[in-house]
């Protein structure tokens, strides 16, 4: 972000109100300049110079350790595997403790204060429909399957915006917590509406879809009583989405040419039959083939999801004064990522934390808040108690309702 993208000048909040939405400029205002002497009146009130308000950045800094989350990660699962899955919610709330305490901005750190109990009743309910769906349509039992998919077709918005609310109102910075005041009508067209259009329409109406989310999310997200905006615009989405398209189409050639040709070798220079098959050359052109759809598809979601992390981060705002910027590569994330999942699938899952921890130093490192107001300004809103099914529900059936 250029200066011409810093944070608009506006005046700073008194004792006793916090930022708002609609802060006012920062401006002079024309006063009085009060009786010179006995002998004089009341001088024409002059314009005092105008000043603007300092910008100061915060970097973000991570300070978790692969080592020391390892530890934590592997008593998650024996106790998860252990409990039959009963530990789920705590070990979900421990993780989320960890990261967000490892977190620090301004020389303060995140925390998350989900309650596990509460999670727990979500992901019984959750599971159990979960459950029941997978039964009968296993079964054949279209009369009570079709019904459960409907459901939760229908609560899918609803899921959403319950999710939302309940990881802002458990993140706190400061000792205050952050807020979600999206409405239902709203998460059902962001959520419900622009999915289906982005489901019929592709290409030509899916970036539509992930910019109307993104704006949901943006928009009503709150901390204290300052409220969020996304200043972002559609079309950058279409040029994810297109470069996205083309990173698929290139790579799908470089894989396809050479296997076309193992495949076609294989069947000799006699007419193509299956009499003339050699399974000893076409097999492991089949399962390289396999391992490269794996990774062209890991490649063109990496990229999706860093670069419209990037671009979100650049065109968030908070109450008129504070804005991010990131300084990330949505590229490198492209790496990251596959080395990533390549290395967790060599090690069976052991470098999970080791996975996990690199990519969060990379990623919130390469964010920074620019301010025009100290982050102390912000007053606290009153905290509201939030379901946790919408949580329950993001994590069992991987809602995806992040950047």
């Amino acid at each position: 972000m250029t200066d011409a993208d810093a944070p608009r000048p506006e005046s700073p909040p008194g004792p006793d109100s916090g930022l708002g939405r609609h802060a006012a400029p920062l401006s002079a205002e024309p006063r009085s300049a009060g009786p010179l002497n006995a002998g004089q009146g009341l001088q024409p009130a002059l314009p005092a110079p105008h000043t603007a308000s300092p910008v100061t950045e915060y970097p973000v800094t991570f300070t978790g350790t692969a080592g020391e989350y390892f530890r934590l990660w592997i008593v998650n699962v024996a106790l998860t595997l252990l409990t039959l899955g009963i530990y789920l919610p705590w070990a979900r709330v421990r993780t989320r403790q960890y990261f967000y305490g490892h977190t620090w901005l301004d020389g303060q750190n995140f925390e998350y204060r989900a309650n596990p109990v509460a999670l727990l009743r979500g992901y019984l309910l959750v599971g159990a429909l979960f459950v029941a769906y997978s039964l009968s349509a296993q079964f054949e039992y279209y009369w009570l399957a079709g019904p459960l998919l409907l459901l939760y077709v229908g609560l899918y918005p609803w899921l959403v915006r319950q999710s939302l609310r309940f990881q802002a109102a458990n993140t706190l910075h400061r000792g205050l917590p952050f807020g979600f005041g999206g409405t239902v009508r709203d998460s059902y067209v962001a959520y419900g509406v622009a999915n289906v259009i982005g489901g019929i329409g592709g290409l030509f109406a899916l970036p539509w879809a992930w910019f109307m989310q993104r704006r949901y999310q943006l928009d009503h997200v709150a901390y204290g009583t300052a409220r969020g905006h996304f200043r972002g615009d559609v079309a950058p989405f279409y040029i994810i989405a297109v470069t996205a398209v083309g990173i698929a189409i290139g790579a799908g050639l470089l894989v396809l040419l050479p296997l076309a040709a193992v495949a076609f070798a294989s069947f000799g220079r006699g007419a193509l039959s299956v009499e003339t098959l050699d399974p000893g050359t076409l097999l492991p052109a089949l399962i390289v083939g396999y391992v490269a759809f794996i990774l062209l598809y890991t490649v063109v979601w990496q990229y999706i999801r860093g670069a419209t992390m990037k671009y979100v981060l650049d065109h968030g705002e908070l109450g008129g004064v504070v804005r991010t910027r990131a300084t990330f590569s949505s590229w490198r994330l492209v790496w990251i990522g596959v080395s990533n999942a390549v290395v967790t699938v060599l090690t069976l899952g052991l470098a999970t934390p080791w996975a996990a921890i690199r990519r969060s130093r990379y990623v919130l490192e390469g964010i920074q808040v620019r301010a025009i107001a100290p982050l102390d300004d912000f007053a606290a809103g009153a905290l509201q108690r939030e379901s946790a099914l919408g949580e329950a529900a993001s994590e069992l059936l991987d809602i995806q309702v992040g950047f």
